[in-house]
C-alpha cells in the first residue's frame, strides 16, 4: 500500500509538473515579448503561486525547464531514428530540425533568452545540473551519428552536433524573424534592417546545415533516403 501511494504522488506530482509547464508555454504564446510572472503561471495553471514555487523556484528557472523540455523532444526522436537500422541521411537531420526547432513558435525564442540567462539569473546549481542532462542527450545521439556515419571521428558527431546547434540559434538571431522576440541580433533590428540580414531563415539554415553536413560527412550521404515529409 505505501509503494502505491508513493507511486500515485509521483504520478501526481509530474502531472502538476506537466500542467505548470503547460501553462507557461501558453503565456509564452499569447504574448512573446514578455516574461510571465510565477502568478500568472499558477492561474493559468489552477494551482497556488506556492505550489508552483515548490517545483521551480523562480521564472527563470522555470522557463528553462519549459526549453529542455522541447530540446528533448529533438534528442529523442534523433537518437530514436539513429537507433534504427536504416541508413542516416542529412535530409533525416534537417527534418526532424524544422519539426522540433524550427517549426515549434517557442523553440527558439526561449532557447536564445535562457542562454542569455544561463550566467546571469538562472541558479548556478541549476545550470550546472541542465548542462549536465544535455552533455548525456549530445553523448547518446553523437554516439548515434558515429555508427550511422563513419566518416566520423571518435567525439565528431557530438562536435558536430555543437557545430549545427550555433548554426540554428544564430542564424535565427541574425535573421528578421528574431525581431519581437527579445533575443534578436542588433543588425537586424529596427523598421528598415539591411538586406544583408533580411534572408528567410528556414531555407538558409536548410543551406547552412547541409553545406556543414556534406562538408563533414561526405556529399554522398545527401542522397540517401530521406524521412517522410523532409524539405526539398
Amino acid at each position: 500500500m505505501v509503494i502505491r501511494q508513493r507511486a500515485i504522488q509521483a504520478e501526481d506530482k509530474q502531472e502538476r509538473h506537466h500542467a505548470i509547464l503547460d501553462a507557461a508555454e501558453r503565456l509564452l504564446l499569447r504574448a512573446p515579448d514578455r516574461v510571465a510572472n510565477v502568478a500568472e503561471v499558477a492561474d493559468e495553471a489552477g494551482l497556488a503561486k506556492g505550489t508552483v514555487y515548490l517545483y521551480f523556484p523562480s521564472k527563470e528557472e522555470l522557463l528553462l525547464a519549459v526549453h529542455e523540455r522541447n530540446i528533448d523532444g529533438f534528442f529523442r526522436a534523433l537518437i530514436e531514428r539513429l537507433q534504427s537500422d536504416a541508413p542516416a541521411a542529412i535530409g533525416d537531420v534537417l527534418t526532424l530540425t524544422h519539426a522540433h526547432m524550427v517549426a515549434p513558435p517557442l523553440f527558439l525564442p526561449l532557447a536564445a533568452r535562457c542562454f542569455g540567462q544561463m550566467g546571469q539569473s538562472i541558479p548556478p546549481d541549476a545550470g550546472i545540473a541542465f548542462k549536465q542532462r544535455m552533455a548525456q542527450r549530445l553523448q547518446a545521439a553523437g554516439a548515434g551519428l558515429e555508427r550511422h556515419f563513419p566518416e566520423l571521428e571518435v567525439g565528431g558527431g557530438l562536435a558536430l552536433l555543437r557545430y549545427s546547434y550555433a548554426l540554428i540559434l544564430g542564424l535565427w538571431q541574425m535573421s528578421p524573424a528574431a525581431q519581437g522576440h527579445g533575443g534578436g541580433c542588433p543588425l537586424t533590428q529596427g523598421e528598415s534592417p539591411s538586406p544583408v540580414f533580411n534572408y528567410s531563415y528556414p531555407d538558409e539554415l536548410d543551406r547552412a546545415l547541409t553545406a556543414l553536413w556534406e562538408g563533414t560527412v561526405g556529399r554522398r550521404l545527401a542522397t540517401a533516403s530521406p524521412l517522410p515529409g523532409a524539405r526539398s
